[in-house]
């Protein structure tokens, strides 16, 4: 009996990241199917899936045998300067699985699409779980089928570092964050004179420097889900997947996995591991470090895997490898916490994780007043009603900000309506409580704050375990803000990850930790934007006429300078500067007259002002029969921009760019140059010393 999954790709593909390939199995060009497949790398002693997959058409252009797959497919593995390829059975010396057999269906085209004519592919399968190769080296894998096809892999067993450099590792991600945007950032925030800025970025002053490449295995175009994926594991996947390699069963759970950097540290090091993100905690960039699963948007499943760990989940399924109960969760995403129809099985998760001796914090306050010794999820807000998922608002609206005027050690606090230009109203009426009261979530934290509780908490713990720590921290809106084309709040948390950078190496410093402490600070992938010029907004509205509001925007000589005004070193005899309590460098206000102009490679149909959305999180399109078409109730004043994807594409979408990678501390000059976004995974590894247990030659 075939089971039958629909592998539609407009089914499981997110609208932003869809393609015009559509693909039989990524990873797959043969009828006979290895995963992990062909150019694969593996640290030492990593443990990880084979599934086996041997395809048969019933139509289209790869119709075979009738539909009728070969059920009788041998598969072995050789190692260089082995004398034969010997059966997977005997080399992993395991027992055989038993066989599998499903359907599914797939479009070879966007015209099978637009006719209704899928292929249907029956599938003869077998799955070994939990393996691993121990020795360095290259390897063959060989799964013959169908008489004398035969599919090859080659997979490489990294060499390890036998030298532990690293004893904790803080890891940076600016979800979408490119080398533009940290080049628009440092123009509103660091004051120049003449063209030379008076003060730099925290990510300007690492010690080291890199690029790395993101594009998936199966598309140039990835998610965060892919590649968080490579960053954590060190293996590329396709759109959409947790830390497995996407096969063509029905259930998301049974894909085969492999162990990421955070479960490899417990399982070697035994030490604390945590997670920090601005959007909620379910969210791809944050799971992909603790779960497994072929369609990020399990969260129900996510949640319940972090606190229990992936054979909790597919107990049949043997994987003894887990980062179950990570030590710090903080985010947002109540929803999946709160007993209901988006929690698993309207399980009461806050109550779980409590019963598991986690604090629950719900408020900056609690944030700052939990005990530092206990495993501790804090949970802020639950989502906003925003198209984009947004689960903190930005830094923008997030800070009630008063200025102060610092004049030698003086502080006068002083409410200016000049300078008071960010939107903390913006809080209000979103019903966003993390407690599921209806109320509002006025008490947030930021990603600083976060990310500072976060190392005490893992250094205090692993202090006990006498271990080193692993944290991810992640700047959400980043990305969240450059899918709704909000330039000025994407900037906003760029420049908040920066400071909290900042604040993060000094907080080490000062509690001894630095000198032990790999930090990187890097993107999962990009976004087409920059900024090409500055614009005149007073100028723009004025206009009537689409044409001549572009007269306003500015180029080469007539861009001239922004006119924000910056929060340290503004003026030039430095002995009076203006600050706000999120720290240094922020814009004082960001709704000046003369702004930057700026871009984007892939955006759907708009109007474009180039003034900040005071009421919050931008919305440039809305649902129409036509698709997504101007919102009318966004930058009125603006010109239209004409979009560039698809018109059932609300918001802009992925680039690939390369992205910068910046790190300090041990271990940091591995991180020079240009390679693959994989590498970042076995640089980390590396300096943890995490694969010099194993056996060697």
């Amino acid at each position: 009996m075939w089971r039958t999954a629909i592998l539609l790709t407009s089914a499981i593909a997110y609208t932003r990241v869809s393609g015009q390939t559509f693909k039989r199995l990524g990873g797959c060009p043969s009828l006979g199917c290895i995963l992990p497949p062909d150019q694969t790398d593996f640290l030492p002693g990593q443990l990880f899936d084979i599934r086996l997959e041997v395809h048969a058409p019933v139509n289209g252009s790869e119709a075979f045998n009738n539909g009728v797959p070969d059920e009788e497919f041998t598969f072995c593995i050789q190692r260089d300067g082995a004398d034969t390829c010997e059966d997977i059975v005997k080399y992993f010396n395991v027992q055989e699985p038993e066989l599998e057999k499903w359907s599914f269906s797939y479009f070879e085209d966007l015209f099978a699409r637009d006719e209704g004519k899928p292929v249907v592919v029956n599938v003869a399968s077998k799955a070994y779980r939990a393996l691993s190769l121990s020795k360095a080296g290259r390897y063959t894998a060989k799964l013959q089928y169908n008489g004398s096809s035969q599919t090859t892999a080659r997979w490489v067993v990294r060499e390890a570092a036998q030298e532990t450099k690293a004893k904790n590792v803080l890891f940076f991600i600016g979800d979408g964050m490119t080398q533009p945007m940290i080049t628009a950032a440092r123009l509103i925030t660091h004051k120049s004179i003449n063209g030379i800025y008076q003060s730099l970025m925290q990510m300007d002053q690492m010690d080291d420097l890199g690029h790395q490449m993101t594009h998936s295995m199966d598309s140039f175009i990835t998610d965060s889900a892919n590649s968080a994926t490579a960053l954590y594991t060190g293996k590329k996947s396709s759109v959409n997947t947790l830390n497995v390699w996407a096969d063509s069963s029905e259930t998301p759970f049974d894909d085969p996995k492999v162990e990421t950097i955070a479960e490899l540290f417990r399982r070697r090091r035994g030490g604390p591991v945590g997670m920090v993100s601005t959007a909620l905690i379910a969210d791809a960039t944050p799971a992909a470090l603790c779960s497994h699963s072929r369609h990020r948007d399990q969260y129900p499943s996510i949640v319940h895997e972090y606190l229990y760990g992936a054979e909790a989940l597919t107990p049949w399924l043997p994987w003894p490898t887990s980062c179950e109960g990570p030590d710090v969760v903080f985010g947002g995403g109540a929803e999946q916490f709160l007993p209901g129809s988006e929690s698993l099985n309207g399980t009461d998760y806050y109550k779980a994780f409590q019963e598991e001796g986690y604090n629950v914090v719900h408020t900056k306050e609690q944030l700052f007043a939990t005990d530092i010794g206990k495993k501790t999820l804090g949970i802020f807000t639950s989502k906003l009603l925003f198209r984009v998922s947004v689960l903190f608002l930005p830094q923008c609206d997030r800070i009630a900000y008063t200025e102060m005027w610092v004049t030698g050690v003086t502080l006068h606090a002083v409410r200016s309506n000049e300078y008071l230009q960010v939107y903390p109203q913006n809080l209000r009426n979103q019903h966003n409580s993390p407690t599921g009261d209806g109320s509002d979530a006025i008490d947030q934290p930021g990603l600083k704050e976060m990310t500072l509780k976060a190392i005490d908490i893992l250094q205090k713990r692993a202090e006990e375990k006498q271990t080193g720590w692993f944290l991810m921290s992640e700047a959400a809106s980043i990305d969240k803000m450059m899918h709704a084309l909000d330039y000025d709040r994407a900037l906003g948390e760029l420049l908040e990850l920066d400071d909290t950078l900042r604040a993060s190496i000094q907080h080490l410093k000062d509690m001894g930790e630095y000198e032990n402490t790999l930090i990187v600070v890097t993107a999962d992938h990009g976004h087409g934007f920059d900024v090409y010029g500055g614009v005149d907004t007073k100028y723009l509205a004025a206009q009537t006429d689409d044409r001549k509001k572009r007269d306003a925007v500015g180029i080469y000589d007539r861009s001239g300078l922004s006119g924000y005004t910056v929060a340290e070193g503004s003026l030039p005899n430095n002995d009076t500067v203006v600050v706000g309590p999120q720290g240094p460098n922020f814009p004082v206000q960001w709704n000046p007259r003369y702004t930057f102009s700026a871009g984007f490679a892939a955006n759907p149909d708009h109007r474009e002002g180039f003034v900040v959305n005071t009421t919050g999180p931008r919305n440039a399109t809305t649902s129409s029969a036509d698709g997504y078409v101007v919102n009318p109730k966004d930058q009125p004043q603006g010109f239209f921009v004409s979009g560039t994807i698809p018109v059932e594409s609300p918001s802009g979408v992925h680039s690939l760019q390369d992205v910068s990678v910046f790190a300090n501390g041990p271990g940091s000059e591995a991180f020079r140059g240009v390679y693959n976004n994989i590498e970042i995974f076995f640089k980390m590894a590396s300096a943890l010393g995490l694969g010099k247990d194993v056996d060697r030659d």
